[in-house]
């Protein structure tokens, strides 16, 4: 997984990574989620890659648009 980068400072985000139909992510609580095109929907997927990227607004991005779009829990 590769570090988050964190641009605004107050990401709940910690950690992520991108495969071609999904976007698994760690937050700062350990837990760690899997998104994939099928549960959170190809668009959403699509931004949650670019804003993962950039470093800055992926996990509001989760918090207000995909929430529990996650196609399952790892931990």
């Amino acid at each position: 997984m590769k570090k988050y980068k964190n641009l605004g400072g107050k990401s709940t985000v910690a950690m992520y990574d991108i495969a071609k139909d999904s976007v698994t992510v760690r937050f700062t609580t350990h837990s760690v989620y899997i998104y994939s095109s099928q549960s959170a929907g190809p668009g959403n997927v699509s931004k949650m890659k670019t804003l993962a990227a950039a470093g800055k607004g992926l996990g509001a991005f989760i918090d207000t648009t995909v929430k529990a779009g996650f196609a399952r829990k790892i931990r």
